[in-house]
């Protein structure tokens, strides 16, 4: 590739591209809301959450000088990251806060991008922290989940028009705002079943010696922070 062609490569993703209309903003808000919803969609749209979840995990770790052994996706949607370190302390707590929090707060990144006219930089983006997490994962089933959403973001950055880039970014970004309320629900009732005494809540408990519930509270707060502050970018309000 010359120079050229690299500095037309860096100019198309710095550079910013006119949002879509009102009415696409709010078509994919409403799709992406239909698709958390739905039992079956969910399902299936729910390891892209599981994505964000454990690579939210991984890069606190990180961030915290622990040492990142690796992710693993499953096909019931579950995942664990596993890091090395102390096993409490500072560290230790953010790493397991991290996993619930990471999708909405990505989402709030997205949207704040997408304000700001960077469509093509957060699909680029987007697939370069895919790529990150592919390097990570430790099984089949959770490289086949990374390829095909990192591929997917790819092609639509690099082979779609813009009108189709725009309500993908869009679409992608109100599915991280809604899909990051509806696991925090989901873990509340499996708690409140006896279902999950390992969670991460749990875990911040017992490293925290401050009650699960205080720890679930966070979660639903800075999902639906994220929802709020996040929507009202994306249209514009």
């Amino acid at each position: 590739m010359d120079t050229d062609s690299i500095a037309e490569v860096w100019d198309r993703v710095t550079g910013t591209q006119p949002g879509p209309p009102a009415a696409v903003v709010v078509a994919t808000g409403l799709v992406a809301l239909a698709v958390v919803a739905a039992r079956g969609p969910w399902r299936v749209a729910r390891n892209a959450v599981t994505i964000a979840h454990e690579a939210g995990h991984g890069l606190a770790a990180l961030l915290t000088g622990r040492r990142l052994e690796g992710i693993r996706l499953h096909s019931d949607t579950s995942g664990l990251t596993v890091s090395r370190g102390r096993p409490t302390g500072f560290g230790m707590i953010l790493t397991a806060a991290a996993g619930y929090t990471a999708p909405p707060l990505l989402g709030l990144a997205g949207a704040w991008l997408l304000a700001d006219g960077r469509v093509t930089a957060l699909l680029w983006g987007a697939t370069a922290l895919l790529l990150a997490v592919l390097v990570m994962v430790r099984n089949v089933y959770g490289v086949l989940s990374v390829v095909v959403t990192g591929g997917l973001f790819f092609l639509v950055s690099w082979f779609a028009g813009p009108e189709v880039r725009a309500a993908f970014a869009y679409g992608a970004v109100w599915f991280l705002l809604l899909g990051g309320v509806r696991p925090v629900f989901e873990l509340q009732g499996k708690r409140r079943r006896g279902e999950a005494p390992d969670s991460d809540a749990d875990q911040l408990a017992r490293l925290t010696n401050a009650p699960a519930a205080l720890w679930l509270l966070l979660f639903h707060a800075v999902a639906l922070c994220s929802l709020t502050g996040g929507g009202r970018w994306l249209l514009g309000l």
